[in-house]
């Protein structure tokens, strides 16, 4: 199945919404929007497709109302999503979904391109867990191209689950959190311990990049 969203938010007028497939979005506040499953997806084979746009301006609160399934399909266990966000000068974008969940089995690619103005605010939140309960088979792998501008902010890549560098049965990653600020000044930092860390980087043009890893969300 293959999903398209596409949400532009506006200064002067509600969100408007345009879907497709599997997905779809209510207004739920003046500058809110959540996202909502209309559908089993993604299933191996599926494929989302994702645009966020932000015009000048404008303010938008993005959430969805559960956490997300992918699941195998017959014969394909590879999914796939596409995020295109876009946010203009003095704009804000908060978009905080709920988590993804690989079930056992599953394999799941998220590829997100954002570009940013600079004086745009962001708050770009991404949760994943791997395997429901019993279950640590699914593969994850999330890649992020920001850019400020027309200069790079931003180039990151993390896999967690069966067939990465970081997989172990007794104790490698299960669940990561990522989260893309900016603007943000605050000074690196690292907390945790081998089994679950978290550490916030500074981005060289501002803002910055915290990750957390460990069995759980």
């Amino acid at each position: 199945m293959r999903t398209e969203l596409t949400i532009l938010a506006s200064p002067d007028r509600s969100p408007r919404i345009s879907a497709a497939g599997g997905l779809a979005a209510r207004i739920t506040g003046r500058d809110t929007v959540h996202v909502i499953g209309t559908a089993a997806t993604p299933l191996g084979g599926d494929h989302w497709d994702i645009a966020v746009r932000v015009l000048p301006g404008a303010r938008l609160t993005l959430r969805s109302v559960a956490a997300s399934l992918a699941l195998p399909g017959r014969g394909r266990v590879l999914s796939t999503a596409r995020w295109s966000v876009e946010v203009g000068d003095d704009a804000v974008l908060d978009c905080a979904l709920e988590p993804t969940v690989i079930a056992g089995g599953a394999e799941h690619r998220v590829e997100t391109t954002v570009t940013l103005a600079e004086s745009a605010t962001v708050l770009l939140r991404e949760r994943v867990q791997i395997g429901r309960a019993g279950e640590r088979a699914g593969r994850w792998v999330g890649v992020t191209n920001a850019d400020l501008g027309d200069l790079p902010l931003l180039r990151h890549q993390l896999e967690i689950g069966v067939g990465t560098v970081s997989h172990d049965v007794l104790d490698g990653p299960a669940a990561v959190t990522s989260e893309l600020r900016y603007p943000d000044d605050r000074p690196a930092e690292v907390t945790g311990d081998i089994r679950s860390a978290r550490t916030r980087l500074p981005l060289a043009r501002g803002g910055s990049l915290t990750t957390r890893l460990g069995p759980h969300l």
